[in-house]
């Protein structure tokens, strides 16, 4: 009886519908807030239909910005970002976006417009293969050839970019598709027999980590995004606390447990801490939980771990064993997988001399650089922004020294305030992210920290930020160069600085000026305090023009080739 009033229920709400309002109608489903797109003539159809919705659709000036704000917005609300483009030109200036979403597991759901079903394959204008382009940047992929399928297809999107390993989903609606009618059902159940994500870990395998967890004198844990992405951070910190295993984590897995917390070892690989990079080097078990053991972390993997039994927790099962080998496989939630190990409340190993030689390590080589008067040292600058905002701001950044320099310096102690470009360093990424990233939480303090080089790719997404008036405070960290680049020629091509210099910049406070927008510019650190603590006293949008010591690197660092325990930089 109940199943038939099920039936009856859904046949009472299915409606005729053109596929333009099937999808709107969906995105209510789905309790989407907010889109971000670009209108052009495939989309059209979608776009009159989006005019009287009720639907907030951020208008991005580049598609490339659409993307990376759908990509602030999910890693900072957990939930799904969404993205429409028109066919050709539009689908194809987000494919570093759905790469870069790809690579570090955001789960997004783009919508591009494609050419009339009839004209498909014609080179008709504004055509693209964006199912070719983009299979293999996205977690699946589709192209809409019946009307009917539209709200399966839909769903199933939904479903499979948040479910297991997050990843963008893409959706290719071609213009008559738009148009087309049919019922529009979105009561149905997603049914998806060849995808079916591995939750929960297998208990023999949780009980053989137990074991040699108490059998370990130098274990440490190695925390990824995966943490994050399966909201476990605090099982994290109860089970760290539990066995008492020291903490380090990667770039994207920061904040998934607090930086002064003692087990914290601090970041990982190339720029990592000392401490860290020597735990991974010495220890005897090391339990990875949702990282994904990317080279930027390893280093060398010839030395990577030598003396290490590798436990590898990962809903991912590819990732297990990829790099890496691992004895100790265990496919599962993370949060799952620490649930368990809580649960099961293991021997404690003896740890006292490990946790006492790390903290040695801790007390003789910090992190370190030298303040100058009348000298604005970048370092000096996050620490800056660090202390006038409590540690508490969201911090989207670009790639490149900067982005380093706000990993080491800026002391995450909770989850979700950490927005950067990690597997595939996007330049760009950090002003377009911070947008999404203040529409997911519009009380929070959101600082969006860029290289002069970055900022200069996406800066046109300033117009967004003075039209919807939000408090972004943005923070160039301007060397004159495209610092990361600088650095390594004069490390290692004998200081050929081969276009990396770039003397000749706009003047970045007219520039925001132009945009409607307040700014200031600062060149010593009484300057940067003073303009800091106006900014962050603003509640609105203000530019920041930091001039910092252009000659100063990133340091403590891990040469390409190299194992985590060649550092360079760790001393005077």
């Amino acid at each position: 009886m109940a199943a038939n009033m099920k039936v009856k229920e859904r046949v009472a709400k299915k409606q005729t519908l053109c596929g333009a309002l099937m999808l709107i109608e969906a995105l209510k489903a789905e309790n989407v807030k907010v889109i971000f797109g670009y209108p052009g003539g495939a989309v059209l159809p979608i776009y009159d239909k989006l005019y009287e919705s009720g639907v907030f659709h951020v208008l991005t000036r580049h598609e490339q910005g659409a993307i990376h704000a759908a990509e602030g917005y999910a890693r900072i609300s957990g939930k799904p970002g969404v993205v429409i483009a028109t066919s050709g030109p539009g689908a194809t200036n987000i494919v570093t976006g759905l790469t870069d979403a790809m690579m570090d597991s955001i789960p997004l759901v783009v919508f591009t417009g494609q050419v009339a079903s009839s004209v498909i394959g014609s080179d008709a204008f504004q055509e693209a293969d964006v199912l070719g382009i983009t299979m293999p940047i996205t977690k699946h992929s589709y192209q809409v050839r019946d009307v009917h399928e539209l709200p399966k297809i839909i769903k199933e999107a939904f479903h499979i970019a948040t479910t297991g390993r997050p990843g963008p989903v893409l959706i290719d609606i071609p213009k008559d598709m738009a148009v087309a009618e049919a019922e529009f059902d979105y009561e149905q159940d997603v049914q998806l027999p060849g995808y079916q994500p591995t939750t929960k870990p297998n208990h023999l395998q949780i009980r053989k980590l137990v074991e040699a967890v108490s059998q370990a004198k130098r274990p440490v844990i190695l925390a990824g995004a995966g943490v994050l992405h399966a909201n476990a951070h605090e099982q994290l910190k109860q089970y760290a606390e539990q066995q008492h295993i020291p903490v380090i984590h990667t770039l994207l897995g920061l904040g998934g447990f607090p930086a002064d917390h003692p087990l914290f070892l601090g970041m990982a690989g190339m720029h990592g801490t000392y401490t860290a990079n020597m735990a991974l080097y010495e220890c005897d078990l090391l339990i990875n939980v949702g990282a994904r053991f990317d080279d930027r972390v390893t280093g060398n993997l010839a030395h990577f771990a030598p003396k290490a039994t590798v436990a590898h927790i990962d809903i991912d099962p590819a990732e297990i064993g990829k790099n890496v080998p691992t004895k100790i496989p265990i496919v599962g939630d993370a949060k799952e997988a620490l649930i368990q190990l809580i649960e099961q409340n293991g021997k404690r190993p003896d740890v006292s001399d490990w946790l006492k030689q790390l903290n040695e390590w801790k007390r003789e080589y910090p992190l370190m650089y030298k303040r100058e008067p009348g000298v604005l040292k970048p370092q000096r600058l996050i620490e800056m922004i660090h202390e006038y905002t409590n540690g508490e701001a969201v911090v989207t950044t670009d790639v490149g020294q900067h982005q380093m320099w706000v990993a080491q310096y800026y002391k995450f102690k909770q989850p979700h305030r950490w927005v950067t470009s990690g597997g595939l360093g996007t330049m760009g990424f950090g002003l377009p992210a911070a947008i999404g990233a203040q529409l997911a939480q519009p009380e929070a303090t959101v600082v969006s920290i860029v290289g002069d080089g970055g900022f200069q790719m996406t800066l046109q997404e300033l117009s967004v930020i003075q039209e919807l008036n939000l408090p972004i405070k943005i923070v160039i960290v301007n060397n004159q160069a495209l610092g990361m680049v600088r650095q390594w020629q004069e490390i290692f091509y004998e200081k050929r600085y081969s276009h990396s210099l770039i003397p000749n910049q706009p003047d970045f406070v007219r520039l925001a000026e132009a945009y409607g927008m307040k700014a200031m510019r600062a060149t010593t650190e009484e300057e940067a305090e003073y303009v800091l603590k106006e900014a962050l006293a603003t509640n609105a949008p203000v530019l920041l023009d930091f001039h910092v010591c252009p000659g100063e690197n990133v340091y403590p660092m891990v040469a390409p080739g190299k194992g985590l325990h060649e550092m360079v930089g760790v001393k005077w």
